[in-house]
């Protein structure tokens, strides 16, 4: 789970991390209220989880407070990158010399934790890191001894840092590995981290990402989240394995593996049938029962955007003879709201007993395929008709 802004930034705070004054704002008034408490220059921040807020007009200063409640109209509401501004931040502003960056996260590739850090911040670390390689320091970082002192100073002493200032960035990289293991997270990044004019180091702008896996360590009941698409809030009560996507063609299959194979084969077919898309992600796992399958038809059917659904199972512990009672009993439980075709293709365990199933039921919207690329296929030229 991604954090907004502010609260990674309260999340630092409680560990020490040295930040400067914020306060949320859903109004242009309550934006206003909180520059005048804080006083001085502000910065008004769109509160997001994304990237670019400053080149799409979401990050503006303001030198007083009724500035404050107009830079708050003009970020209220603005779509940047898919994403409408609901809620600002109103940040006290800095006297900066220099940016820097750190940051630490899960290295999966590696199986270990890694410390990204360099002395240019306030860029696309990504960039940073194809154009000029050397000026980004890759440090490994035991998940057992973690950040201590000595490992922060080395992290600063690789990043080039001055020695004048090695020791004071150091304490904060502690800090910012507590936050890192205690809240259990899988990113914590500061850019920039800032040098002030008055010798500060200060973390300008967070960005936390939690392992949702520990969620049952903490008590987070209250924190703010994104709101849920509606068909993915629906397909979480369902308890199913579901992603919105903006395609065309509904998606059903049993395995994260073989739906995730099912989205490419869909899109490499869509190429010849009006660039059609995948419209989901929806593993339904091992259980394809007819509730199960009736529940997943139920949310991909719901989507206005769906014009076909592909159904690829692999029989295997769930054989497919269970699987085509699972539709022939989804179909019938739906009724009238099951109004669009569905390819289905069936392989492994009890492969013919399924396909006979489907086939004596004889429903006009189903169609059977031989191979999941022949049904991705079929499924892409349905929607583009």
């Amino acid at each position: 789970m991604d954090l907004f802004e502010y609260q990674a930034r309260d999340l630092f705070e409680a560990y020490g991390v040295p930040v400067l004054q914020g306060a949320i704002a859903d109004t242009p008034e309550q934006a206003e209220a909180a520059a005048a408490k804080i006083g001085g220059t502000v910065v008004v921040k769109a509160q997001v989880k994304t990237g670019g807020r400053g080149k799409a007009g979401g990050v503006k200063v303001a030198h007083s407070p009724q500035e404050a409640r107009e830079k708050a109209e003009q970020i209220l509401g603005l779509d940047i990158k898919g994403h409408v501004v609901k809620r600002v931040m109103i940040a006290q502003g800095a006297s900066i010399d220099k940016e820097y960056y750190f940051s630490v996260l899960l290295d999966r590739s590696n199986r270990t934790f890694l410390s990204l850090c360099s002395v240019e911040g306030g860029v696309e670390i990504e960039q940073l890191a194809v154009e000029r390689p050397e000026a980004l320091a890759k440090i490994p970082i035991s998940a057992v001894s973690g950040i201590d002192k000595a490992k922060a100073v080395e992290i600063a002493r690789a990043a080039k840092f001055d020695e004048s200032l090695v020791d004071k960035v150091a304490d904060v990289f502690v800090k910012l590995y507590q936050v890192f293991e205690k809240e259990d997270a899988t990113l914590v990044e500061v850019n920039p981290l800032v040098l002030t004019t008055e010798g500060d180091i200060v973390a300008l702008d967070g960005k936390v990402t939690l392992d949702e896996n520990a969620e049952f360590r903490h008590e987070r009941e209250a924190m703010e989240r994104d709101s849920l698409d509606p068909l993915e809030a629906k397909a979480k009560e369902l308890d199913l394995n579901y992603v919105k996507l903006d395609g065309q063609v509904g998606i059903i299959g049993n395995g994260a593996g073989l739906v995730m194979s099912t989205l490419d084969v869909v899109a490499y077919a869509g190429e010849n049938h009006g660039n059609v898309k995948p419209a989901n992600f929806l593993d339904i796992g091992g259980g394809a029962s007819a509730e199960v399958m009736a529940a997943g038809l139920d949310v991909i059917l719901n989507d206005p955007q769906v014009k076909s659904v592909f159904v690829n199972v692999f029989g295997g512990i769930t054989a497919c003879d269970a699987v085509a009672n699972g539709i022939v009993g989804a179909l019938n439980t739906l009724g009238d709201r099951a109004s669009k075709p569905l390819v289905v293709r069936l392989d492994g365990n009890n492969v013919e007993e399924g396909r006979k199933i489907l086939a004596d039921f004889n429903h006009p919207l189903v169609s059977l395929a031989d191979t999941m690329d022949g049904g991705a296929d079929a499924a892409a030229e349905l929607a583009n008709r």
